[in-house]
């Protein structure tokens, strides 16, 4: 069994790989269709062929990791955040294969394939052993609920790609108006969010080649507020900006002439790992911030004015029909695996149908968004940037009810291990 969980672990790096030379080869063929005065359709379709093969070759390796995954560890890879992370990132590749199968537009994978290598990277950062699953993630519940529900979400993903590559398409860059400026700002506001993510992930494996760690010991808080007498040990693997409340240093490796945390956690963040959270906030903002303003410099330009130019020969109206028809997709499988399957597998592991748990609470703000979605775009006639606003925030919900519960809302659903 360790074999093949070693051969996962191997397929999981070589699908990493080939999606990363996909993404290139997709951008080669929008981009480099300019050069040499080559014609501008030969080069993007002869291009877009070979990403797409390449991308298709990266999914047969991903379902490779899947299954090896699978038989290795007795069990579906879906119980903590590495595992369900890169299998959602599978799943967000089957939708985009699904989606370009049917609309043939090559300018998707320069934005859908990217999401994928930027989840998988996320993933990365996760404790990666196999662990046994607890009572009661031992059914096929699990597989129904949690697959169906990825997979639901992993078309809102590409609506997401499609809603955001019309914006960039749309939106008048170099116009003045005071409503073109909040256009303008809200896709550059959507890079920012994206790139703060990409900084975290840049930040957490940089320091962790580094081999950096932080520890403080913390008093337990008993729920009477008498504090007891157990030391609890909290590791950073970030530089400890902000320290445990009412912590103290077992060992600190200084970082920049930094020999101490900066401040201290508040008292109203409970919790043993309250305060490495907050200092994983802290330096995720850090690092987006540097990362983005290095790509400014770069560019001298808000990216969503120099990748602009890259979608003209788009037709508008189609970004604006693939992100109704993948989100139109998506909604039934959301609605079966997250709700239906989830309430009856609750009623089954835990006696109640329903129980306000955050994941719960938020898996059925996700559905309401999505349903308000298809309700305003078939009765009320919202198409165009109205739709692809709501595709883009409505993504943001999806990752914040996936990552944003996880990690930092404790329920019954908070099965991620984090490192």
């Amino acid at each position: 069994m360790s074999l093949l969980l070693d051969v996962s672990s191997v397929f999981f790096t070589i699908s990493f790989l080939i999606y990363c030379v996909a993404f290139i080869m997709y951008g080669v063929a929008i981009m480099g269709r300019v050069w040499r005065n080559r014609d501008p359709i030969v080069h993007t379709k002869k291009w877009g062929k070979a990403a797409f093969l390449l991308a298709s070759i990266g999914l047969i390796a991903h379902l490779t990791y899947f299954i090896t995954r699978w038989i290795g560890s007795g069990h579906i890879p879906i119980s903590n955040m590495f595992e369900f992370m890169t299998s959602l990132s599978m799943m967000i590749m089957i939708a985009f294969t699904i989606i370009f199968l049917i609309y043939r537009k090559t300018l998707l994978g320069l934005f859908a394939v990217p999401l994928v290598i930027i989840i998988m990277a996320y993933a990365a950062v996760f404790p990666q052993e196999a662990q046994p699953l607890i009572p009661s993630l031992q059914s096929w519940w699990l597989q129904v609920h949690v697959t169906m529900a990825a997979l639901g979400e992993s078309f809102f993903a590409i609506g997401f790609a499609a809603g955001f590559m019309y914006l960039l398409r749309t939106v008048d860059f170099n116009s003045q108006d005071k409503r073109e400026r909040r256009q303008q700002r809200g896709v550059e506001f959507t890079f920012f969010t994206i790139i703060i993510l990409v900084g975290f992930i840049i930040a957490i494996f940089a320091f962790r080649a580094g081999g950096y760690e932080s520890v403080f010991s913390q008093k337990e808080v008993a729920n009477n507020g008498e504090v007891s007498t157990t030391m609890q040990k909290v590791e950073y693997k970030l530089p400890p900006i902000v320290s445990p409340y009412q912590s103290e240093i077992v060992s600190f490796q200084s970082f920049l002439g930094m020999d101490a945390p900066l401040f201290e956690a508040p008292s109203w963040m409970h919790g043993i790992n309250a305060g490495r959270k907050l200092n994983t906030v802290v330096w995720s903002l850090l690092a987006g911030i540097i990362l983005y303003g290095l790509i400014r410099l770069i560019l001298r330009k808000p990216i969503g004015r120099a990748v602009h130019p890259l979608l003209k020969s788009l037709d508008a109206d189609d970004l604006d029909e693939i992100t109704y028809r993948s989100i139109a997709i998506g909604f039934p499988i959301f609605t079966l695996g997250a709700l239906i399957f989830a309430m009856m597998w609750a009623q089954i592991a835990w006696g109640r149908f329903w129980g306000w748990d955050p994941k719960e609470v938020w898996a059925l703000i996700t559905w309401l968004f999505y349903s308000a979605y298809l309700h305003l775009r078939l009765s009320r006639g919202w198409q165009g940037r109205k739709s692809a606003w709501l595709a883009v925030l409505g993504f943001i919900v999806v990752m914040f009810t996936l990552v944003g519960v996880n990690l930092i809302i404790a329920g019954l659903h908070s099965y991620a291990g984090t490192d």
